[in-house]
C-alpha cells in the first residue's frame, strides 16, 4: 500500500466511516470541508507521529501541513525515513 493510500485509508476509517477511500480526493481540504476539526487534528498528528515516526517536536508545523492527504504525504516524505526525502530532519513551513 502506498503512503498516500495509507493516509487516505486512515482518514476515511477514522473520520469518514461511511465514505469509500476512493471518494477522498488527495487535494480535498480536510478543514474547510469539516472532515477534520482541531481536536481531530491532534489525534491525526499523534497517529502520524507513531506510524511514521514524524518528529513533530523538531518541525516548524503549520495548519497547511495537514490541510489535505497530499499535504500530509509531502510532510511525511520530507521529514521521515519512511518518505523519499529520508531522515534529514527538514523543516516544514
Amino acid at each position: 500500500m502506498s503512503l498516500r493510500h495509507e493516509i487516505t485509508h486512515h482518514i476515511v476509517a477514522t473520520y469518514l466511516p461511511d465514505t469509500s477511500a476512493a471518494d477522498l480526493e488527495p487535494s480535498l481540504d480536510l478543514f474547510d470541508t469539516g472532515v477534520v476539526n482541531s481536536l481531530q487534528l491532534l489525534e491525526l498528528i499523534g497517529w502520524l507521529r507513531e506510524r511514521y515516526r514524524l518528529p513533530v517536536e523538531d518541525l516548524d508545523l503549520s495548519l497547511r501541513s495537514f490541510r489535505s492527504v497530499a499535504a500530509i504525504q509531502d510532510l511525511i516524505e520530507t521529514n521521515t525515513p519512511t518518505g523519499a526525502g529520508g531522515a534529514t530532519g527538514g523543516k516544514t513551513h
